[in-house]
């Protein structure tokens, strides 16, 4: 079963007026594509009315959940990008019904939705907090996954995971898309299960997709002093304060640091490729792994801020090196990143942030 037209896909956006949402309406736009777009507009990532960027597409208020007016959006669509979720660490378990709610109820009442109106194409916007901790090799027993850190290695500063067999330092290697999946959070369960959810679906129906696994995305629009934002974003609310930017456990841990440019770049990608059997797994990233400390020291150079501050400890749900292996991306899709760290750091410290949300949990 192939992809629609490359050029004039109708396609229904949802998450549509959010920080990924937002850029992949914009890109499918200027390319020529039709977008329906839909956000329920979630306080946790929302504040204020619809920013401009936004209403340019005329989005339909309104909640994935809702079977009638999906049944109403889904008429005459080609194909879904679904980025509508609940998204970040969150508080505590009371979030848990929320997350559950919105990201895997929702996505079960969009699917069944899709299967209604006989859309087979999908992009799902997934996470790479699926994995849990990242890819680790041992000298002497090779690949290998490190037991979970104690409170007592973290409280004495010991942050780095060890070989379960020797004891032995591990070299953190990029993780492959096949990896174990080990969600940490409440937002990581409800991310793999989206995952497995559409992956049914394909299977019942025929259907198929990408679940696009993004690491850590930052760039314009992302929302501001909100516990669900971005690390990047919450390092630069504390800049834009004055105040020091605050780094947990040493500020070596290595993330992937992509830009939304590029992210949307790959959901376009993914809407316009061969269509794959099934939902397939695809990390999206930049291919060039930095630590925390890099981040906050960057982004404090360049807003002329205090340098960060590493404060040691580290929470619950924190893992300690997560980098992503690019090569199913830039084989599959076609994809690799064009904006480099310093560049796209750079340009966040000025970049438009989305109001602060009223969050009230």
């Amino acid at each position: 079963m192939g992809w629609p037209s490359v050029t004039g896909m109708r396609v229904l956006v949802t998450g549509a007026a959010g920080f990924i949402g937002s850029h992949i309406a914009d890109l499918l736009v200027a390319k020529g594509h039709d977008v329906r777009c839909v956000d329920a507009l979630l306080p946790q990532a929302h504040g204020g009315g619809l920013p401009a960027w936004s209403r340019r597409h005329a989005p339909v208020v309104g909640d994935v959940r809702d079977a009638s007016l999906l049944d109403r959006l889904l008429d005459g669509v080609d194909a879904v990008c679904h980025q509508a979720a609940m998204v970040g660490h969150g508080t505590d378990p009371t979030d848990a019904p929320e997350y559950a709610s919105h990201n895997d109820h929702g996505t079960a009442v969009l699917l069944a939705a899709m299967h209604r109106a006989g859309v087979a194409r999908l992009v799902l916007a997934s996470s790479m907090v699926v994995y849990g901790e990242g890819r680790y090799r041992c000298g002497r027993h090779g690949v290998v996954r490190p037991l979970p850190r104690s409170a007592a290695d973290l409280a004495a500063q010991r942050y780095d995971p060890t070989c379960p067999g020797c004891g032995r330092a591990l070299v953190p290697q990029p993780v492959p898309e096949d990896a174990p999946a080990d969600p940490r959070s409440t937002y990581a369960a409800s991310k793999l299960a989206q995952e497995h959810l559409a992956a049914a679906w394909a299977r019942q129906t025929g259907g198929g997709g990408w679940a696009l696994r993004y690491h850590n995305v930052y760039g314009p629009r992302m929302p501001r002093d909100t516990p669900y934002a971005g690390v990047a974003s919450i390092f630069r609310s504390a800049l834009a304060a004055g105040q020091t930017p605050r780094v947990y456990e040493d500020g070596r841990q290595l993330r992937d640091f992509v830009h939304v440019t590029d992210v949307a770049r790959a959901n376009l990608l993914a809407l316009t490729a061969a269509a794959p059997e099934g939902m397939v797994p695809v990390n999206v990233c930049s291919g060039e792994p930095h630590t925390v400390g890099e981040l906050a020291t960057a982004l404090a150079a360049a807003m002329g801020g205090p340098q960060p501050l590493v404060v040691g400890g580290a929470r619950a749900t924190d893992v300690r090196h997560v980098t992503a292996d690019p090569r199913r991306a830039a084989e599959r899709l076609g994809y690799t990143a064009r904006v480099g760290f310093v560049e796209g750091v750079t340009a966040f410290a000025t970049d438009p942030l989305r109001e602060s949300a009223a969050v009230t949990v």
